[in-house]
């Protein structure tokens, strides 16, 4: 693993005792928050390895919690997270599961209301770093390190080309960019890291493009 600054190797300014543990920890509960586009009503908590053994001392279930509230890592309401949440009506559950994962400090979040669910599977790597490795049962690798969007789509000619020309009419360029479909000619995801936050505008620009069903943002 490359290492860009010191910083990369301490981890971020943080609340908690760990960078794995909590750090990264929260920024999976905040990355989740950001692709579902609002507070959860409910979260289900699925922990795997080190973090379903150490969640509770090591302020894991916090951390997530406080990323679900759209906490960042130094935000020290972090600590009151449990609180919050169920003041703001959010129900969280925590599941320890023995299935043992590909990576020690692996988490599988559902969430949802009543207008929809999202389910989405993060890796804490170490430092505070991230790994999104599934989103609604798309696989993928999105690290959270960078401003990125998330387009569904159906699985049609042009849908790719289409994205990225509207981002070149904004002058916005693209530093790493994942498709997959679960079966050719139905449902389809893309994540396009960008060099720079995308606004509203041009989302709701990306958004009016032919098949495209959905558009989510996620912001360092």
């Amino acid at each position: 693993m490359k290492f860009r600054s010191v910083f990369d190797i301490i981890g971020p300014v943080m609340i908690g005792p760990s960078s794995s543990h909590t750090a990264g920890a929260a920024r999976i509960g905040r990355v989740a928050r950001n692709v579902f586009g609002r507070q959860p009503k409910w979260a289900h908590v699925h922990l795997y390895g080190s973090f379903a053994e150490t969640y509770r001392g090591h302020g894991t279930d916090v951390a997530i919690v406080g990323g679900l509230l759209d906490y960042d890592t130094f935000d020290e309401r972090i600590i009151q997270a449990m609180e919050i949440a169920a003041e703001q009506g959010l129900e969280v559950k925590f599941f320890e599961e023995k299935e043992v994962p590909e990576h020690p400090n692996t988490a599988r979040l559902v969430i949802g209301d009543d207008e929809g669910e999202l389910e989405l599977v993060g890796l804490s790597i170490g430092g505070g770093k991230i790994e999104i490795d599934e989103i609604n049962g798309f696989k993928l690798k999105l690290t959270g390190e960078n401003p990125a969007i998330i387009v569904v789509n159906n699985d049609r000619f042009g849908c790719i080309a289409s994205v990225a020309n509207v981002l070149a009419t904004y002058e916005i360029n693209i530093g790493h960019m994942e498709v997959s479909r679960k079966e050719k000619g139905k449902l389809a995801l893309m994540v396009l890291e960008t060099d720079e936050t995308v606004d509203q505008e041009v989302m709701d620009a990306i958004s009016k493009l032919p098949n495209i069903l959905q558009v989510a943002r996620i912001v360092e």
